[in-house]
């Protein structure tokens, strides 16, 4: 679903995206860079969102902004129905959401003619990125 429904957005929006000459974000993963047990579909999913939002950069080269996001891990509810072994310990320092967002806003503000292509955002001590 990550990446079907990524590819699906983005390319029903081409169109209009290119008339305005648009800028999109995709969003991947820190596992979309590396893998991880017990998370395959997950990893093999957010790597095709890393290999799709490349290509796409490559196919609308100066015509479409193309922005891959990669979060680590952040202080929302995605872990919290997980089994406590794939949990991150309570004192571990996860990035807040608004800060993420903050990023994603400096990404698409900057100036025609310099676009930020890739964003990690992770804290400091990020353990699944490589």
């Amino acid at each position: 679903m990550n990446l079907f429904a990524t590819a699906a957005v983005i390319r029903a929006l081409v169109p209009t995206l290119l008339e305005a000459r648009g800028r999109v974000v995709t969003v991947a993963s820190t596992l979309g860079h590396r893998v991880a047990g017990d998370a395959s579909a997950y990893c093999a999913s957010k790597y095709g969102v890393v290999g799709f939002t490349r290509a796409l950069c490559e196919e609308y080269k100066a015509r479409i902004g193309v922005t891959l996001l990669t979060p680590g891990g952040m202080r929302t509810g995605f872990f919290d129905d997980r089994e406590p072994t794939y949990k991150p310990a309570p004192d571990t320092p996860l990035c807040d959401p608004a800060d993420v967002a903050d990023a994603v806003v400096f990404a698409l503000s900057r100036p025609e003619g310099c676009e930020i292509k890739e964003l990690v955002v992770a804290g400091p001590y990020e353990t699944s990125w490589p």
